[in-house]
């Protein structure tokens, strides 16, 4: 008892009462600062199955992926599944996304369209970096264990809820191998 009674003296309280008091004061002022740099550019690496958002040549943040299964070369034609390899911009933003939400890339560019014109094909299109969607999205990060896409980059439900509040229409976007 006489420990207890020693450690809860008046100092101790007072000391306890301004952490308590400082803690949400500190906490307030961590969440309310600048408002988050937003992404001007955005690199994927297929090989090493990442996305990295990018702000003045510095990493914002980098995602694990999913892609097709059949990620190997740039995509050439509709139906291949490939996930295409270029530079791409983000073209528009879709809400309705059975993926959750999913920012639409601008695949086929000009390039992509001469090399299926050469091969008579038609090159594809419907590329988005996307989530999970309905139904799916207690999976979390263990859908980046396979490759599953048509052709998409996808990540989680609550990453595209961060990247498309960084994400803006007309982002660049870079497809490596």
């Amino acid at each position: 008892m006489r420990i207890c009674s020693h450690f809860w003296n008046r100092r101790n309280l007072l000391s306890l009462f301004i952490l308590v008091c400082a803690v949400p004061f500190a906490v307030a002022g961590q969440t309310s600062s600048a408002p988050q740099k937003r992404a001007d550019r955005i690199v994927i690496v297929k090989s090493a199955r990442t996305m990295t958002l990018m702000n003045t040549g510095k990493v914002l943040k980098t995602y694990k992926v999913a892609l097709s299964a059949h990620s190997i070369g740039g995509k050439e034609r509709v139906g291949d599944d490939k996930t295409p390899e270029g530079l791409y911009t983000v073209d528009w933003k879709n809400a309705q996304s059975k993926f959750h939400l999913a920012l639409h890339v601008s695949y086929p560019n000009a390039a992509d369209r001469q090399r299926a014109k050469k091969l008579g094909v038609n090159p594809g299109g419907e590329i988005e970096i996307h989530g999970l969607g309905k139904g799916f999205g207690w999976l979390g990060s263990l859908h980046t264990q396979t490759d599953w896409t048509a052709g998409c980059i996808a990540v989680t439900n609550e990453e595209i809820d961060e990247i498309w509040k960084l994400v803006a229409v007309g982002t660049p976007v870079e497809i490596k191998p």
